[in-house]
């Protein structure tokens, strides 16, 4: 499922941040060619000694924000900032110590002309691991199958929202649906099929225009229910559209029955195997990073929103947002160690009860995963390293 974010304003600047998006995959510009820093001591962690790439890329699938803070974490001091590009580059660090290598995290959504981070990867080989989700997975399985090695979210921000004040008693979708309000989204999201063969947003009631836009909530008073991120939205809507200033009630997809991983990090499988020295040494700097952005999130935010300025995709983000997606992050424990101590894995049980209500969805709607798929070719905890989780 392709990700698409909210609070999209379409504005030139967004235009021209697309065009130089697919001029430069179009071209195959890549910076595979970059060096790390000579004069810089490595610490604990040689990602060099590991195998691991002079330059690691890493892609995420929408612009710079508080749920990719845990790669940000990663930047050394003094990054490289290429606006042009929508891109971040510098020394990796771990734990403040330099890791022997440099990383570069490219930016999704309009800066890759909102094509699918899976279609990018296999674009663009320099790419060593991109945000997919579990359902994006199965469905691209048959011609570009990718294999997850750490997820950032233990729950996806998803959500569908509506208005408290007009349905005062609602606590689920299906109770608001119940009272017929119809259901925005975005035009080919797979969840919606789910909520719909679950019996929880009726067929008449789905609305698959939703815009990525306030107004029409704002214009039928919250009258429809809509799509939209419990990370973002209800402090947006609260605080910063003029029109509304009030709060939304929501329920999360995940809490649904629709419990799939979102934003996992993800390799080709078929570069899984001669990746996997360096994903052993890798993966665990991944998890620390998550860590201690959640420990001290404040100077990668800072840095997130000088990002999104310097970027100029037309995108709206305030450090308001940034504050509550973190506290939110961890309130609704959209990111969490999940039943263990480790944070990042991937759990069998979800998984394989995932799989198996996907796959026929996704069949019939024609996305028709690999023949002989099985749910142990979407993921491995191989490289997790299970002493590190939130305190």
């Amino acid at each position: 499922m392709r990700r698409t974010r909210s609070r999209l304003v379409l504005t030139a600047g967004l235009v021209a941040a697309t065009a130089v998006a697919l001029t430069a995959c179009s071209s195959g510009a890549s910076s595979s060619e970059s060096t790390p820093a000579a004069d810089a001591e490595i610490g604990s962690v040689d990602l060099a000694a590991a195998g691991c790439p002079a330059n690691v890329v890493l892609q995420t699938d929408w612009n710079p924000e508080a749920e990719h803070g845990h790669l940000y974490e990663l930047l050394g001091p003094d990054p490289e900032i290429d606006a042009s590009n929508k891109s971040v580059s510098g020394p990796l660090y771990s734990g403040g110590e330099y890791t022997g290598v440099n990383v570069e995290i490219r930016s999704g959504g309009p800066a890759i002309g909102f094509q699918s981070v899976t279609s990018i990867m296999y674009q663009d080989p320099d790419i060593m691991l991109g945000y997919v989700s579990t359902d994006e997975q199965i469905a691209n399985s048959a011609d570009f199958p990718t294999t997850s090695v750490f997820a950032p979210l233990e729950k996806s921000p998803l959500m569908i929202m509506w208005d408290p004040a007009t349905y005062p008693d609602a606590k689920t979708i299906k109770d608001v649906t119940s009272k017929g309000a119809v259901v925005r989204y975005f035009a080919d999201s797979t969840y919606m099929e789910y909520l719909k063969e679950s019996g929880q947003v009726p067929e008449a009631q789905a609305d698959g225009s939703y815009d990525g836009t306030p107004a029409n909530f704002v214009a039928d008073q919250g009258k429809a229910a809509q799509q939209g991120f419990a990370s973002a939205e209800p402090y947006i809507y609260e605080n910063e559209v003029e029109d509304w200033m009030k709060p939304v009630d929501f329920q999360l997809i995940n809490d649904t029955g629709w419990d799939y991983y979102q934003s996992v990090m993800a390799t080709r499988t078929g570069d899984l195997e001669a990746n996997s020295d360096c994903l052993k040494a890798l993966v665990p700097v991944l998890q620390q990073a998550e860590v201690d952005y959640f420990a001290d999130p404040a100077p990668v935010n800072t840095l997130i929103l000088d990002l999104v300025k310097q970027f100029d995709t037309g995108w709206v983000y305030s450090q308001g947002v940034a504050d509550f997606s973190v506290k939110q992050m961890i309130d609704l424990g959209l990111v969490s160690n999940g039943s263990n101590d480790a944070i990042g894995d991937l759990d069998e049980a979800r998984m394989t009860s995932f799989f198996d209500k996907a796959v026929p969805i996704l069949e019939k709607i024609g996305s028709k995963p690999a023949d002989g798929l099985t749910v142990d070719d979407l993921y491995t905890n191989e490289y997790i390293d299970t002493s590190i989780g939130l305190k």
